[in-house]
């Protein structure tokens, strides 16, 4: 037996290739993604019966002229503040 074998190298190619970076745009479209996910899984959360959002849309529902006043009257309020 020699002692000229070859010394094995300590990093091999290909056995794990680095992670190509995603573009920018790809990115920012996961991130988009995500966020309108959690939005319509916080409303659909909200939608469940005596919930707030569940309680608005059947005060809505009873009484839209009323609400709709309200509404108004809290957009003069915060268009003025402004």
């Amino acid at each position: 037996m020699s002692d000229d074998s070859p010394v094995p190298p300590f990093l091999y190619d290909g056995l794990d290739p680095a992670a190509e970076p995603k573009p920018a745009i790809v990115e920012i479209s996961d991130a988009v993604k995500e966020a309108i996910r959690r939005i319509g899984d916080a409303i659909d959360e909200g939608k469940k019966p005596g919930r707030p959002l569940s309680i608005l849309s059947n005060v809505v529902r009873e009484a839209p002229l009323g609400s709709l006043l309200i509404a108004f009257l809290l957009g003069l309020a915060v268009a003025r503040r402004r």
